[in-house]
């Protein structure tokens, strides 16, 4: 039973068993169940992999020159291949939102290429 139904547990399994008249303590039946393998579910690896495709990391950032002066940057990337789906640089700090330092007519748009929705 624990076999043909891997989330069910030694409570589950026992009530089963007493519905069905076997009269049998649940720490037998804990005892006697088949250990699992593995999870049940997917890990975050796996989340992941399947999902990546459509995941995407953003990151600001401020870089300072050799002449003390602070550049300020804005990265995304893309994480199914990896690539840099978008990359601006200001010298204004306030100017890293702004459409003119990151020119966001230019970026490409948020939607599913399948469905042809936006993300959002």
């Amino acid at each position: 039973m624990s076999i043909a139904n891997p989330l069910w547990g030694a409570p589950r399994i026992h009530g089963e068993l007493l519905k069905l008249g076997i009269d049998i303590g649940q720490t037998s039946v804990a005892k006697y169940m088949a250990r699992r393998r593995g999870s049940p579910s997917q890990g975050w690896k796996t989340f992941l992999n399947n999902h990546a495709d459509g995941i995407a990391a953003m990151d600001l950032f401020v870089v300072p020159t050799i002449s003390f002066r602070l550049l300020y940057g804005l990265l995304i990337m893309g994480h199914g291949r990896r690539q840099i789906l978008w990359f601006g640089v200001t010298s204004n700090g306030w100017q890293i939102s702004s459409t003119e330092a990151c020119r966001w007519e230019q970026a490409p748009p948020l939607s599913d290429p399948r469905s042809g929705r936006g993300l959002w």
